[in-house]
């Protein structure tokens, strides 16, 4: 037993001691969609640390987790984070938050951005992912409402096909304000984050120090 026990010690702090220093700083969410699969996206908490810490409180609260991708536009984009499997809106839990389109980052395919109204500044608790490249979807250098862009936050590093899957799903039409919505609901069930490798590398120093101290008691 407790070789077994050494041994899961030693497999995590492998992994640990294997991570760039960089990784220790990532916030990775995954996303587990009933019938689908998962998608792990990777949070820019450089480039967009407003838009990161707020997608997070939602996820840490599990504001999302029974919600839907309402809308889905195949070689466009699948949106979710308001309405559940009956279509009932969850209005969001936190005011608005200010735009980071103009922080170099482009809505190219696998990218998650944030959903807004015409007002830039309006974003709340809706998200998308980028099906394809659309780069008109980025800032473009001014403050006409038109060409503000919307916020990219991260990428998808996991789970593409699932995004794929999903875009390709037939939907309907049920009013002016939901349109494309899937004619079968897709369901995510939750959304978590996933601790980090220092986590791991602190978890598998606490085993050594465990093990240390029942191997001096003569175990």
């Amino acid at each position: 037993m407790r070789k077994i026990f050494v041994f899961m010690c030693l497999l995590g702090f492998s992994v640990a001691a294997g991570a760039d220093s960089g990784d220790l700083l990532e916030d990775i969410v995954r996303l587990k969609i009933t019938d689908f699969g998962d998608i792990v996206i990777d949070l820019d908490r450089d480039a967009a640390p407003i838009t990161v810490v707020n997608f997070i409180g939602y996820v840490e609260d599990g504001f999302y987790d029974g919600l839907t991708f309402h809308r889905v536009m195949e070689d466009f984009m699948i949106q979710g984070g308001a309405f559940d499997a009956d279509l009932t809106k969850h209005d969001p839990t936190s005011g608005p938050i200010v735009n980071e389109s103009d922080n170099g980052l482009s809505n190219e395919r696998g990218t998650i951005a944030m959903a807004r109204t015409d007002d830039p500044d309006s974003a709340t608790s809706q998200f998308f992912i980028n099906h394809i490249d659309n780069p008109f979807l980025d800032y473009h250098y001014n403050n006409d409402p038109c060409y503000v862009g919307y916020a990219v936050f991260g990428e998808v590093v996991s789970g593409m096909e699932v995004v794929d899957a999903i875009a390709q799903v037939s939907t309907h039409y049920v009013n002016p304000g939901l349109r494309d919505v899937p004619d079968d609901p897709v369901i995510i069930e939750s959304a978590t984050v996933i601790p980090e490798p220092a986590t791991i590398l602190l978890l598998g120093l606490g085993c050594l120090a465990f093990v240390r101290r029942r191997g001096a008691g003569g175990i």
